[in-house]
């Protein structure tokens, strides 16, 4: 007895002098603040940021884009390519296991890579050129191409909403006009379902199951390994109030932090302010082509000559250090940028918008604004719109409402009575813009496209060249024409270029860098 109870103390003694680490350590938990409430949970259903966000902690891809934006293989362990191009064939790793314990297999990977195509502009061109996907085995599935497709790994690593994520079969079978009912992947963190109160709060815990791969993390690639236990997604619609529950150690990260409170966190002890890269931001404005007014292209082009970028940047930002003037559809930080067509760089004249309203043959036709009043970085874009179209002679109705109402009336194709709109505001990154395959202002399918129903065959052709060409001069070339063919058109408007910053405490130090919150460890 006395020898044992030596050995227990013993023991306990040794437990006490290990690092926290190899004793058992105290839960990592954090409680963070994202830049919009989350309320739709299913990543194809909706491109909304928020809800990307959300997917990047429950679920996997089979590739991810690196620091350099080359596609690496995530789920995938394995692949190869037949002589001519034409047959891709992938193994998946070994262990993968979604959050419910079932095993991820190939027929997982072809029932979401299906679903994913029928929503997102770069997986519907895939899927064009695309014979058949199948699996063979368990654990390896194939595309069989009908033309080889340069873009093929790109596809599978896109970064950007909607993001082609791997759910159960049984889920992914959900047509993609429906939102899915449970929310099960195979990441790093598991998505808490009974403690979800949408727009409130939302609840993710470690994924125990994870295998990370051994790679180093770099951005979207490498190794997921996550930074806690447990992450409460919370939704505090005030900013101010976010920064001081930051500074009072009450919320330990702010996804984005407003400009003008940025000079609160200086020296604040323990918290990082840190932009997510320069110009990384760009705000837009797209129109409804399929209501009157603006299915009239004359129309639309004297709403563009309303615009000056400068108005809206200073009305959500207020410091020109924070923001670019910049006319490129692919955003300032395209290698394809260019600011052929664009006017909205420069002072507005109001003569000529107003000449060009007339010549349009504009008949006081309402237009409807949507202005989410909840998400601070768009709350300020819809009253210049407002105000720069009244002051060309238009009739204008701005619609306040939350970013979630918006979300699901912007997908709605109906007369303005019955709940349809004209313009809606927004801010995409620029991952989700870079070359004309991604960027879904410039899909010109109409129907099935993105909200707005742009449709312009000349637009298709040109982006069916810019897959085809491999030299980067005619890509150049040919993304240069579709700018040009899409101001001609008026497909979409850039506002302009900016910076966002996100605030954190010490929890978040070892977080890998990325143009959005992932929240696992970085080299």
């Amino acid at each position: 007895m006395r020898q044992r109870g030596l050995i227990a103390a013993v023991l306990t003694a040794i437990a006490a002098a290990l690092p926290l680490s190899a004793a058992q350590a105290d839960p990592v938990n954090a409680k963070v603040v994202m830049h919009a409430p989350l309320r739709v949970l299913d990543p194809v259903l909706t491109n909304a940021y928020i809800t990307r966000n959300h997917g990047y902690l429950v679920y996997d891809t089979l590739f991810s884009l690196d620091a350099a934006s080359r596609p690496q293989p995530q789920m995938v362990a394995s692949w190869t390519v037949s002589p001519d191009k034409l047959t891709y064939a992938f193994t998946l790793r070994p262990g993968l296991k979604f959050h419910d314990g079932a095993p991820v297999t190939g027929e997982d990977v072809v029932a979401s890579l299906a679903r994913w195509a029928q929503r997102d502009p770069l997986g519907t061109r895939l899927a064009a050129v695309t014979e058949r996907m199948d699996s063979p085995t368990p654990d390896t599935f194939r595309i069989v191409l009908k033309q080889p497709y340069g873009l093929l790994l790109d596809a599978l690593a896109k970064p950007g909403s909607p993001v082609p994520f791997i759910m159960p079969s049984r889920i992914a079978r959900t047509p993609a006009s429906e939102a899915i009912k449970e929310t099960i992947g195979s990441g790093p963190y598991k998505f808490v379902a009974g403690e979800f109160q949408a727009g409130v709060k939302a609840v993710y815990l470690k994924n125990t199951d994870y295998v990370p791969r051994q790679e180093p993390a770099s951005r979207f690639a490498g190794g997921k390994v996550a930074l806690f236990d447990r992450i409460d997604v919370v939704n505090v619609p005030d900013a101010q109030t976010a920064v001081n529950a930051l500074r009072q150690g009450e919320i330990d990260f702010v996804e984005n932090v407003a400009p003008d409170l940025l000079p609160q966190l200086e020296g604040v002890r323990n918290v990082t302010v840190r932009s997510y890269g320069e110009s990384t931001e760009t705000y837009t404005l797209r129109m409804n082509w399929k209501q009157p007014p603006l299915d009239n292209v004359k129309v639309r082009r004297a709403v563009l000559a309303a615009l000056y970028q400068a108005d809206y940047l200073d009305a959500s930002l207020g410091d020109p250090k924070f923001y670019k003037l910049c006319g490129a559809m692919l955003s300032c930080l395209s290698a394809y940028q260019t600011e052929v067509g664009a006017t909205q760089t420069r002072p507005v004249d109001l003569a000529r918008a107003r000449a060009l309203l007339k010549e349009s043959g504009y008949a006081g036709e309402k237009i409807v604004v949507l202005h989410p009043t909840d998400v601070r970085s768009l709350s300020g874009l819809a009253p210049v719109t407002a105000q720069a179209l009244r002051a060309i002679g238009m009739n204008v109705e701005v619609q306040s409402m939350d970013w979630a109402t918006l979300l699901s009336r912007r997908g709605k194709d109906a007369p303005l009575a019955d709940g349809g709109w004209s313009i809606f505001h927004s801010s995409l990154t620029s991952m989700d813009l870079l070359n004309p395959i991604v960027n879904p202002n410039l899909d010109g399918r109409g129907d099935g496209g993105y909200p707005g129903w742009t449709r312009d065959e000349r637009i298709q052709q040109l982006r069916a060249e810019f897959e085809s060409v491999s030299s980067q001069d005619d890509r150049k070339r040919i993304a240069t024409e579709i700018q040009q063919r899409a101001y001609e058109q008026v497909m979409f408007v850039p506002l302009g270029g900016y910076s966002e910053f996100k605030a954190y405490d010490a929890k978040f130090k070892d977080m890998v860098a990325a143009p959005l919150p992932l929240f696992w460890r970085g080299n």
